[in-house]
C-alpha cells in the first residue's frame, strides 16, 4: 500500500534503517554546526589585524588557545551527558 504522497509504505527493516540513518545525519549537521561556531566565535575573538596571507604570532596563539578551549568544553559536556545517561 502507499501514502497519499505516493510514497510506498515502509517495511519494518526500511524504517529502521531510515532512522538509524537521519540520526546519523543529524549528528553531522549538529558537529558542522559546532564547528561554524567555533570558527565564527575564535575568528571573531582572536583576528585583530587586517585579512593578510598569515596570521600574526598573537592571533595565531589566540585562535590555537581558543580552538584548544573550544574542545575542552565540548568534551566535559560530552563527559556529563554520559555520566547522566548512565545514572538513568
Amino acid at each position: 500500500m502507499s501514502s497519499a504522497a505516493g510514497i510506498p509504505a515502509l517495511d519494518d527493516a526500511s524504517k529502521k534503517e531510515l532512522e538509524v540513518f537521519l540520526e546519523q545525519e543529524q549528528a553531522k549537521a549538529k558537529l558542522q554546526a559546532s564547528i561554524h561556531e567555533l570558527t565564527n566565535t575564535c575568528w571573531n575573538t582572536c583576528i585583530t589585524g587586517s585579512i593578510s596571507s598569515k596570521f600574526s604570532k598573537s592571533e595565531a596563539q589566540c585562535l590555537e588557545n581558543c580552538v584548544d578551549r573550544f574542545l575542552d568544553s565540548s568534551l566535559y559536556i560530552v563527559r556529563q551527558i554520559e555520566a547522566q545517561k548512565q545514572q538513568i
